[in-house]
């Protein structure tokens, strides 16, 4: 019975000895760097539990011993983890990779929105994203604009164009509301620092205005001169007599081509043949075209047209007899090229 009772008592120390280093191995093991050399790609789904992201952890190479992992965790507590798409990276240790699943340190993915790209561009993007969680695809754009809290308002132009960085799985409307904030805050930066007396009855006709700029524009210098020319015709009660506006009042019936007719088919968004600004902007206009529309430069010119140098410049004149002669060389340097191919 003694002998029994000694050997019982030698397990039982043995055990414990053995429990202690396997403790020690444990505690050691969630600072050390661990097994996989290469970045580890994790998702981590909502609902998903610790002991099952440490399961793919050790499936992926990237722990060297799961259990000891877990009997730390249930001496020490269980940390809340975030869902999103992880990078882990080459030889993390366990203790460094809980704590980025902790922090939700996620890869951001990322989506550019063009300047000059309509909503229905944007929108497009959106939905074609494949990390993007698409909550409004179907709406019509009035729900879209009432999903984010701007109903009754015409969406074209009123999102920043910008590349836009977030975590997979962020909602259509997450983003429309973050570029919608994005460019109210940039117009009403932009309208606060305007020009005195411009010929601009709010900072919505600065954004059509600058919306046309964007459109107009090939050379990205040119902007503010661009601009001075339409302000220009504005004080003068002239036309704005721009193809851009012409092609969107076409819609989808546009094929590329903007011919004689079109530009006498009267729409509302027709400045051929309608006075000042189309009723909303035209497109989605970038920081500069707002600051160069809030600050013009006006030289007197009132007419351009291409260069056709094939580097975006124009030729700005102040008179029609100019502008006709500056017309009449682009033609003929078009000819040339035509003919030289």
């Amino acid at each position: 019975m003694r002998r029994l009772l000694w050997a019982l008592g030698l397990l039982i120390v043995l055990a414990g000895a053995a429990a202690a280093i396997y403790w020690q191995r444990a505690s050691s093991l969630m600072s050390a760097a661990g097994p996989h050399l290469q970045p580890v790609t994790l998702v981590v789904k909502p609902g998903a539990t610790v002991r099952a992201v440490l399961a793919e952890l050790e499936t992926r190479g990237a722990l060297a011993d799961r259990r000891a992992v877990e009997l730390f965790l249930r001496a020490r507590g269980w940390p809340q983890i975030k869902t999103g798409h992880y990078e882990i990276p080459a030889g993390a240790s366990p203790q460094e990779i809980l704590r980025q699943l902790s922090e939700g340190r996620v890869v951001l993915e990322a989506l550019t929105v063009i300047e000059g790209w309509t909503f229905a561009d944007m929108r497009r993007a959106v939905e074609a994203h494949a990390q993007i969680n698409v909550t409004l695809r179907g709406k019509d754009v009035a729900g879209i604009m009432s999903a984010i809290g701007h109903a009754g308002e015409h969406p074209e132009g009123r999102f920043f164009p910008d590349t836009y960085r977030f975590a997979g799985g962020t909602t259509d409307r997450d983003l429309y509301a973050l570029a919608y904030r994005k460019m109210a805050d940039t117009l009403e930066a932009a309208w606060s620092a305007r020009a005195a007396a411009l010929p601009l009855a709010n900072a919505y006709e600065a954004l059509t205005l600058a919306s046309i700029v964007e459109k107009e524009t090939g050379l990205a210098s040119e902007r503010p001169r661009i601009a001075g020319v339409f302000t220009t015709r504005l004080r003068r009660n002239m036309r704005l007599q721009t193809d851009p506006t012409v092609i969107y009042g076409l819609g989808a019936s546009y094929d590329g081509n903007i011919r004689e007719r079109d530009l006498r088919t009267d729409t509302p968004y027709n400045t051929y043949t309608r006075g000042g600004l189309p009723p909303t902007p035209i497109a989605l206009p970038s920081r500069e075209a707002i600051e160069a529309v809030t600050r013009p430069l006006e030289t007197g010119d009132i007419f351009f047209v291409a260069t056709g140098n094939g580097d975006g410049s124009h030729v700005f004149s102040a008179t029609l007899e100019a502008h006709n002669a500056a017309v009449a060389r682009y033609l003929s340097r078009l000819r040339g090229a035509r003919l030289s191919r």
